[in-house]
């Protein structure tokens, strides 16, 4: 159980600035969330969300009801890897589970899911050799692409019984590459995701921003960093912040 000291101090008796207090678990009912992605090779003139899947918007229909999840796998090197996967269950609270690769690729959970926020691989200092992939209902809802380790997903869900308050974003182009970002949002309730906030970037002007006021975004609301790459493909990352406090 973590001890809460507001302020806290340090070994020196000195005072702690307020973030450094919230990553050590010192601030009750606060929790960090810095969620970054990046998208491989978005071809030219296409719109899509920044996460391990090329020109694809990320398929949120496939999480209209809750489900179990299937890890499928391209490389038989991967076999007998233990890959852990966070999300939220099916009353949108946080939820992890280990899945274990086999020999034959197609493994599934056993945790119904409402989102899949992360997954990374937990036991093998070598990373994954071929590209793994979660699969709800025939349809790719998470990958760690080959050698990476961990997804790289810019979308998030906040859990139930929270608000998430957003404090910045960054987004950064390829060399040589510009684009069109959007800070997509579904506020629950709602069955439409609307623009959040909007930039541009290009490798000559990287974007980052901090809200002077962070945005509210309320429980079991989502969250879909996207771009549209203009005259030219190329890879884009994209991160954002928030701290999520007990409603």
């Amino acid at each position: 159980m973590p001890i809460y000291q507001n302020p806290s101090e340090t070994s020196k008796g000195k005072n702690e600035n307020f973030y450094l207090q919230l990553a050590r678990g010192h601030i009750a009912n606060h929790y960090p969330v810095h969620k970054f992605g990046a998208v491989p090779a978005m071809a030219t003139n296409t719109l899509g969300t920044i996460w391990d899947i090329n020109n694809t918007v990320y398929p949120w229909a496939s999480w209209d009801t809750a489900g179990i999840i299937t890890l499928t796998r391209a490389s038989t090197s991967d076999a007998n890897k233990v890959i852990t996967v966070q999300g939220l269950d099916t009353n949108y609270n946080f939820a992890e589970e280990d899945i274990t690769l086999t020999a034959t690729s197609g493994n599934a959970g056993s945790v119904s899911w409402r989102r899949v926020n992360r997954m990374f691989i937990k036991t093998d200092i070598a990373g994954n050799i071929g590209d793994i992939t979660a699969v709800k209902d025939g349809v790719n809802v998470a990958r760690i692409t080959a050698t990476f380790s961990q997804t790289l997903m810019a979308v998030y869900t906040i859990p139930a019984g929270k608000t998430g308050f957003l404090l910045q974003g960054t987004m950064s182009a390829q060399d040589g590459k510009d684009a069109s970002g959007l800070m997509m949002v579904r506020y629950f309730g709602t069955n439409v995701f609307r623009i959040g906030h909007a930039f541009e970037v290009s490798s000559a002007s990287n974007y980052n921003y901090t809200f002077a006021v962070p945005i509210a975004i309320p429980e079991k609301s989502d969250i879909d960093i996207q771009a549209r790459s203009r005259d030219r493909n190329g890879r884009y990352a994209a991160a954002f912040d928030m701290i999520l406090v007990d409603n």
